[in-house]
């Protein structure tokens, strides 16, 4: 096809404004060297005069005109060759994206439940040693304690096959600022530093202590209120609790 050809195929197209801008600024600039294509275009436009009846014309949106050609001719534009692979590729994209969330999510808490698994195993086993000496308990030792108006106590269960202890404490208050409930062994060679117990009316502390390392002949305990800052080896606080095994 020459490029008048072209010119000629597309006359029609030029007076219904069915081109494309690019197309019809070159279509205007061939009338201009063109006479046949002029007086075929005016004859066209004469032919179709009436079919404005008056009206202003409306200028379509870009494309619009093409579109409306190529579906009544049958023709498939570039854009809706492509269209097709890209919604294809989109939504591959789209179920990519969903199953890596999915995985990332049942990951996620996979994990959790197995930190949350080893955290209830811990506890278990922690109630379960705990029990172990309650039910091999073959010492058993009580003392009141009175705090102001505050009545508690001290339990000491020994189990004298593994030589560890549940100690008890109950009914105290919370140690005032600067202060902290401090327990201890009685030895043969003096007072041995335990823990620190945390005390708070209405909940009791529980304890499960080993017998502290070196050889020591444990024969009591003892519960002391200390200053937090102190680092002294043997108490220097109030004593609340003395018990000898």
């Amino acid at each position: 096809m020459t490029s008048h050809e072209w010119f000629i195929e597309q006359r029609q197209a030029f007076v219904i404004r069915a081109l494309e801008r690019d197309e019809e600024q070159a279509f205007h600039e061939h009338l201009s060297g063109c006479a046949e294509c002029r007086e075929a275009t005016t004859a066209l436009e004469h032919d179709l005069a009436w079919l404005p009846l008056g009206a202003s014309p409306i200028a379509p949106r870009p494309g619009f005109n093409r579109s409306v050609v190529d579906a009544a001719l049958g023709r498939r534009s570039a854009e809706r060759r492509w269209f097709a692979p890209l919604a294809l590729a989109a939504s591959l994209l789209l179920a990519l994206g969903s199953l890596w969330w999915a995985r990332h999510t049942v990951s996620r808490e996979a994990e959790r439940f197995a930190i949350r698994q080893a955290e209830l195993g811990s506890a278990l086993a922690s109630v379960q040693d705990t029990l172990s000496i309650l039910r091999r308990a073959g010492t058993v030792r009580h003392a009141n304690i009175t705090m102001g108006e505050y009545q508690g106590g001290m339990v000491i269960l020994a189990d004298n096959q593994s030589h560890r202890w549940n100690v008890v404490v109950y009914g105290l208050p919370a140690p005032h600022d600067g202060q902290v409930c401090q327990f201890w062994f009685i030895t043969d060679r003096g007072m041995v530093k335990g823990l620190a117990v945390p005390t708070s009316v209405g909940a009791a502390t529980v304890l499960t202590l080993a017998m502290p390392p070196g050889n020591y002949q444990v024969k009591g305990a003892a519960l002391t209120m200390e200053a937090s800052a102190s680092a002294a080896p043997a108490p220097q606080g109030k004593e609340l609790a003395h018990l000898m095994l």
